[in-house]
């Protein structure tokens, strides 16, 4: 596929390139989708390729989330911001991801890994907004650099000890004490910082910011899942040294969700409040990945993909309101209803989807996640339910405040919105509604 790819960047012009690539990508997501229902596929290829159930699902969702992305960056082909290279830097990093997910070994896992940083750098200093992101650039580069060099000597201790890096052949390790505890932290940290967690989630917001439609898309619809997916391969080399830090972890995921609930509240940046609206999310999925129960691993699966799905199709929103009212701010852009009206549609879908209501896939995540915390600890109970209530709480205000009230003076004519951009937001709130129909095909893939 990759090779179609680089023949039509070199050899056909913008126009054209840009179809044929949003054609393939979602072609190759609908045939990726197919191969769910075949045992052939999951029984022989999928062992060779190293792709399990939750590896497959996610390699779909970076597919998908990848063909809305060029979808929705249609101003960069019609500015002709040097369109050839945001396709080339999208195919790159959409191979990077691809190459994560279907990893055996944990050193080409990591190289994986931290090749996805450099197209995600390139988009945010090629074609971000402002002259800040250079900064937001630095902030993400040396947040995850920092944190993943103690991983790569983590995985040559590792190899010294078992003789192998292979992730089927590696055995429970029996390290304890303090060297079990320091080894146990700097295996661990890379893909915290990743998810993010709070307290190393700063890089996240101004990445978000500074960053143009397609890298903010990218960012909260698959790079953010890198974190967890990692987690899950990692986690089961440190079974016991991870019992004694459970407590650390849910501390940290439900109390510091509910203080970005906080920080949410009073944002008045819409892509800035949908960035930390993601670490609160993030936050319970932490949760239940370290509890690492059915219901935790589950649930915490199962709202990565609805959260990749709900945050990527509002930055795209955020995105179109700022297309036209040319501020993200919520005191500017204000009373969206008025001259978009069909447009608000989406805004009210989309954000009953970020509260987990009814009938999205995030509901039927909070709720496993939810049993799954409250089952471990029955004082947990408080940070999850005001973590639940502020989710809501900066949803509505998000709504309210950019819908509602008196628009703009200075905005005299609008389009409400086009084929392409509804076809785009369609494309995200159906896959996330119509799973939750036949979450039995989730659990089976658990």
């Amino acid at each position: 596929m990759l090779k179609f790819i680089l023949c039509t960047l070199l050899m056909v012009n913008s126009s054209k390139s840009w179809v044929v690539i949003i054609t393939i990508l979602f072609v190759s997501s609908f045939m990726f989708g197919l191969f769910c229902m075949s045992d052939f596929f999951m029984g022989y290829l999928g062992f060779g390729f190293g792709i399990d159930s939750i590896s497959y699902i996610l390699i779909l969702l970076s597919f998908w989330i990848m063909a809305l992305v060029v979808g929705g960056s249609q101003k960069i082909l019609d500015k002709n911001n040097f369109v050839s290279v945001f396709l080339l830097m999208n195919i790159l990093l959409l191979l990077s991801l691809v190459l994560t997910f279907c990893c055996l070994d944990y050193l080409l896992f990591y190289v994986c890994f931290e090749s996805s940083l450099i197209p995600t750098l390139i988009l945010i200093l090629g074609w971000g907004y402002q002259p800040e992101r250079l900064q937001a650039g630095v902030y993400m580069l040396f947040y995850t650099l920092f944190a993943s060099l103690p991983l790569l000597v983590s995985l040559l201790s590792l190899y010294s000890l078992e003789g192998s890096l292979s992730i089927s052949l590696i055995s429970v390790s029996g390290a304890s004490g303090l060297v079990g505890s320091v080894w146990y932290i700097c295996t661990v940290f890379a893909f915290v910082v990743k998810l993010p967690m709070f307290m190393v989630h700063l890089w996240l917001p101004k990445a978000h910011v500074e960053a143009p439609v397609a890298g903010s898309m990218i960012l909260a619809g698959v790079l953010l899942k890198l974190g967890g997916y990692g987690l899950i391969r990692v986690l089961p080399i440190f079974v016991e040294v991870n019992k004694s830090f459970i407590w650390f972890w849910i501390s940290m995921g439900t109390v510091g969700g509910v203080l970005v609930s906080f920080i949410c509240l009073r944002q008045t940046d819409i892509k800035a409040l949908i960035a930390y609206s993601s670490v609160a999310h993030m936050g319970l999925v932490l949760c239940g990945l370290m509890l690492f129960s059915w219901w935790g691993l589950g649930g915490a699966v199962s709202v990565m993909i609805g959260h990749g799905l709900c945050s990527s199709g509002l930055f795209c929103l955020a995105n179109m309101a700022y297309e036209r009212v040319g501020s993200r701010s919520l005191l500017v852009s204000k009373g969206l209803l008025n001259f978009m009206p069909s447009m608000a549609l989406w805004w009210f879908l989309l954000s009953a989807g970020n509260m987990a209501a009814p009938p999205t896939l995030n509901l039927l995540g909070e709720i496993s996640l939810i049993i799954s915390v409250v089952s471990w600890c029955k004082l947990s109970m408080v940070a999850v339910g005001l973590l639940s209530f502020f989710s809501a709480a900066y949803t509505l205000y998000l709504f309210s405040m950019s819908q509602h009230g008196k628009f703009f003076s200075s905005l005299f004519s609008c389009c409400s919105g086009k084929v392409r951009e509804y076809l785009v937001l369609m494309l995200h709130w159906l896959p996330l509604n119509a799973m939750i129909l036949k979450s039995g095909t989730l659990v089976y893939l658990m």
